[in-house]
């Protein structure tokens, strides 16, 4: 694929730290702990120099203890709210991009705690999971240039209202969401569909056993990295979903049914290095 070699140019020898990205993820609560953790290890593993994820204290408390390389600062309480906005506002000056809702959940004020982060953010963003159930319920546009939401069909019909497994134009109603929220849809399936409005791309790449817990969060994971590096939404979303979905076939290869989000992030490496 042209576009993983356009990006994945070699590195110049002078290269430092963040130059390829720094990336902040905003995700976590009480229950769900490991999404924000699979997304950053997946930004990672995708070339991102430096991830931090903010989340609320147990989430980042347990996101630490995956690995050594990740950055964690907690938030008080056990789910985001909008006492947090300031500091997340803080973070992100110091950020590339962004990656808003892996493991958030939509109790309490987190949808409008969301609302308020997204509308004040001026990065690239990946609008993931329960984030996209504000992106739709305060009904703001976003900017193509900068937003990817990353839907299944059940977080599609959240934000958009719209049953698409009862739709025989998938791609009438991808390209539709995507102007009516100004953003690239990334819509998770068979076949991947990405969006902008004025360009769309199917996903080939991508099996059945990827519907295991946690690859959501490994694609949202993948196309901030992209983001963080300076690639476009549209380009990052096209890459991400081709990268994520060529990991995933190798790792359902190797693991069929027993296959874990962790092989996919295993697996995005020689992905991208066979594209070299």
């Amino acid at each position: 694929m042209k576009l993983i070699k356009d990006i994945f140019k070699k590195r110049p020898k002078d290269s430092k730290k963040g130059d390829f990205g720094k990336l902040l993820v905003v995700g976590g609560s009480k229950m769900y702990t490991g999404a924000p953790a699979l997304c950053a290890l997946a930004s990672l593993n995708c070339g991102c120099d430096l991830t931090v994820v903010a989340a609320p204290k147990r989430a980042a408390d347990v996101v630490a203890s995956f690995s050594p390389c990740l950055i964690t600062v907690p938030l008080d309480g056990d789910l985001l709210n909008c006492e947090h906005v300031d500091a997340l506002g803080r973070l992100s000056l110091r950020s590339s991009a962004v990656v808003i809702g892996p493991g958030l959940t939509t109790e309490g004020v987190v949808l409008r705690a969301c609302d308020d982060f997204m509308k004040r953010l001026k990065l690239p963003c990946v609008i993931d999971a329960d984030a996209i159930c504000a992106f739709g319920k305060y009904k703001w546009r976003g900017d193509t240039n900068r937003f990817i939401v990353t839907a299944h069909s059940h977080e599609f019909r959240e934000l958009t209202g719209v049953d698409i497994t009862k739709e025989t134009d998938k791609v009438k109603e991808v390209e539709k969401a995507s102007r009516q929220f100004g953003a690239v849809i990334l819509l998770k399936g068979y076949r991947d569909i990405i969006s902008d409005g004025k360009r769309t791309i199917l996903n080939k790449t991508g099996n059945a056993y990827m519907t295991k817990g946690g690859t959501g969060d490994v694609l949202a994971g993948v196309c901030g990295a992209l983001l963080a590096r300076g690639v476009s939404a549209f380009d990052a979303a096209v890459a991400g979903a081709y990268i994520c979905g060529a990991a995933g076939d190798a790792a359902a290869a190797a693991h069929g049914e027993s296959l874990f989000a962790t092989d996919v992030i295993d697996e995005i490496s020689s992905i991208i290095n066979e594209k070299l």
